[in-house]
């Protein structure tokens, strides 16, 4: 094969990759939002109970990526992907590392199961023993959960290192609809929210089954559908025992950065959580106290929860796929020592991800009121809550999806330190601030915490871009805000054109068309939402604003009518670089609001490139020696980088004296 036909086929394989995962991304989104849409006519948006039960169902997510979430991350997955390049693909050296992380699981996942009313408390503020009591019930029946996500990692790296994105991606499908099961069951059978409202005082272990076990057993089925496509690999994979050699050891040494940062991370998240758990026990208090129309007025987490998922929908379908595709352009620029390269796949990716962003922004913004409505459970007080909280976010979501595409680039240059830099001093403002925030009145803690993260969106890029200055010595600036400008005119313009449709049906008044009901409100988002995208493509167009194409080239290619998206320039020319292990794409940087469990955050970082021929005597071989120097460039405050794993054993693959590959000692 040629090196243009290769080149072709790395960049083909690529747009196809990120087509899946986008695709994938976008049915499971649309699924969690209906799952989110029947949770709150089941419970209400601005129930204690569903406060209660959003707080307990997010902690096994975020337990387990501050617990193992670095650990899977940044030191399983550079191993396993090793290991897929051996003559047996990994099926020895895989088998043991599933064996010990699966029992490693077991035991973390039991320890913290067993001790859910200590982490109900050290997560919590404020509760009633009332609600502290459902919370931990709640607690008992998800927290189990921490086991399947940790599986669900393994195994979609597993399937990654062999070349198969599409099965996690589309896993949590599954998870989705068992949960949607469930709450449709709890409805039919219970009746929903607004014609039987269901309290802490008639709350039983029917409608804790129907809620909290759906919501485990759909994270269950998520994890066991993957077992098909591991099982279709034939790799052999069956529990080993000896770990000695495995090199983990020495990994998570060299991967103590990456595992600090997704600690530091998580750690401010659960503290900036616990301070928004006090608005749901003061809304309970003001029930108890029989000040209703006080307690009506109290958003709580569940308001932010959703809140916060409806902001990270463009970011989720479009930053996180678009970024996939260019870390590779990124990583081979790095390998190269090329920063014009590195720093053109920046500036590439910046702009392109931003035509989706700034619309999804302005989008947003204009639409808080119909989507707050369509989410609020049937209540309009509650609609309310959710549409001032959104309109709080919205605004900030080109920062974050901006920020994400930045951290790639440290990630491309084996630089682990820099993500840690940035994640403290956001994590600083994020404790410092919510510390102060406890101390508001009440009834504004929610919206100051999400004022907090659109303030720490935006200074993690002011962040970002301090330290990749000094890296890239300038970030192609001048080009990066004409675009952006440019997009931010023709944004402006769409927004305007949603606000005129909005106003001309009635959006505006409080007995207005979208909010008579929640049919009503998905009408509106369904008529005006067409309306901002048109105007806003038109616009585009009249700002001649070219990433427009380069967003859509991927499609087009597969309709025929383009060319498939590039990855870097595509000549006989470019270099091919040996393939290497790399942390997964989710670094667990901050700003990262909603709990909800992403798959996108266990897919593995590079697409696979062509299987490289065996090195000849003498030549580079998959990893270098430890003795060879990094590729990464050293700097004042960061020398040489060694990549995670690079010390573990570098023979050739499937030789791992400590793991004999079957049949090698008949030779």
């Amino acid at each position: 094969m040629s090196d243009a036909k290769a080149t072709q086929s790395v960049q083909s394989g690529e747009a196809r990759s990120s087509a899946i995962m986008a695709a994938g991304t976008l049915v499971s989104r649309f699924l969690g939002f209906a799952k989110t849409w029947m949770l709150g006519a089941a419970l209400g948006l601005g129930s204690t109970v569903n406060d209660t039960f959003i707080n307990a169902n997010n902690l096994p997510n975020l337990i387990f990526l501050l617990v193992a979430g670095g650990v899977f991350n940044a030191v399983l997955v550079p191993q396993i992907i090793k290991a897929s390049n051996a003559p047996d693909r990994g099926a020895d050296y895989i088998s043991r590392l599933l064996t010990l992380a699966v029992l490693v699981l077991l035991g973390l996942t039991a320890l913290v199961t067993l001790a859910a009313p200590l982490v109900i408390d050290l997560t919590t503020q404020g509760y009633s023993e009332q609600q502290k009591a459902l919370a931990v019930t709640f607690a008992f029946w998800c927290l189990p959960q921490i086991f399947f996500y940790g599986l669900y990692a393994l195994l979609t790296q597993v399937l990654n290192a062999h070349g198969a994105f599409g099965p996690a991606m589309w896993a949590p499908i599954l998870n989705n609809l068992v949960a949607i099961a469930g709450l449709g069951m709890f409805i039919w059978i219970l009746g929903d929210n607004v014609t039987n409202p269901h309290t802490l005082d008639n709350w039983g272990p029917t409608q804790t089954f129907l809620v909290a076990g759906f919501s485990t057993i759909g994270v269950v089925a998520q994890t066991a559908i993957l077992l098909i496509p591991v099982l279709r690999l034939k790799l052999g994979l069956r529990p080993r025992f000896g770990w000695r050699g495995v090199g983990l050891g020495q990994a998570a040494k060299l991967s103590i950065w990456t595992l600090l940062t997704a600690a530091v991370g998580q750690l401010a998240f659960l503290y900036v959580m616990k301070i928004a758990t006090i608005p749901g026990a003061e809304r309970l208090r003001l029930d108890n106290a029989g000040d209703d129309a006080a307690a009506a007025v109290l958003p709580g987490n569940a308001v932010l929860e959703v809140a916060s998922q409806l902001y990270l929908l463009p970011h989720s379908i479009i930053a996180l796929s678009l970024a996939t595709v260019l870390f590779n352009r990124m990583t081979r620029a790095s390998q190269d020592g090329n920063k014009a390269e590195l720093r053109d796949a920046l500036s590439h990716g910046l702009r392109t991800m931003a035509v989706a962003t700034v619309f999804g922004a302005l989008a947003l913004f204009a639409l808080a009121g119909p989507l707050g409505m369509f989410f609020s459970g049937g209540k309009p007080q509650d609609g309310v809550m959710l549409a001032q909280t959104l309109t709080i976010l919205a605004l900030s979501t080109p920062f974050l999806s901006a920020n994400f595409m930045m951290s790639r680039v440290f990630y491309a240059n084996e630089d682990a330190r820099t993500p840690l830099y940035v994640q403290l001093l956001l994590a600083l403002i994020y404790v410092v601030g919510a510390f102060f925030i406890q101390f508001l009145p009440v009834g504004q803690i929610i919206y100051a915490v999400a004022i907090l993260y659109t303030l720490g969106n935006i200074l993690s890029v002011v962040i970002s871009v301090v330290f990749l200055r000094r890296l890239l010595g300038h970030l192609d600036g001048p080009r990066i805000a004409n675009s952006y400008i440019r997009m931010g005119y023709a944004g402006l313009g769409s927004a305007l054109a949603g606000a005129l449709a909005l106003w001309l049906l009635g959006s505006y008044r409080a007995d207005g068309f979208a909010w008579s009901s929640r049919p009503a409100a998905l009408v509106t988002v369904v008529v005006v939402g067409p309306v901002m995208l048109v105007a806003y493509l038109f616009l585009l167009k009249v700002f001649r604003v070219s990433e427009l194409r380069d967003l859509l080239r991927p499609l087009l290619g597969r309709l025929g009518r383009g060319v498939p998206v590039s990855a870097g320039p595509a000549t006989a020319a470019t270099p091919t670089t040996p393939a290497r292990a790399t942390v997964s794409d989710d670094t667990g940087l901050i700003p990262r609001i909603s709990g909800e469990f992403d798959a996108a955050s266990f897919r593995a970082g590079p697409a696979l490139q062509p299987e490289p021929e065996a090195p000849a005597e003498g030549a580079e071989s998959y990893l270098p020696e430890e003795d060879v120097p990094s590729t990464a460039k050293g700097s004042r405050f960061r020398p040489q980088v060694p990549l995670p794993g690079r010390r573990t054993y570098q023979g050739d693959p499937g030789r791992n004296p400590y793991f004999p590959v079957p049949g090698d000692d008949k030779e």
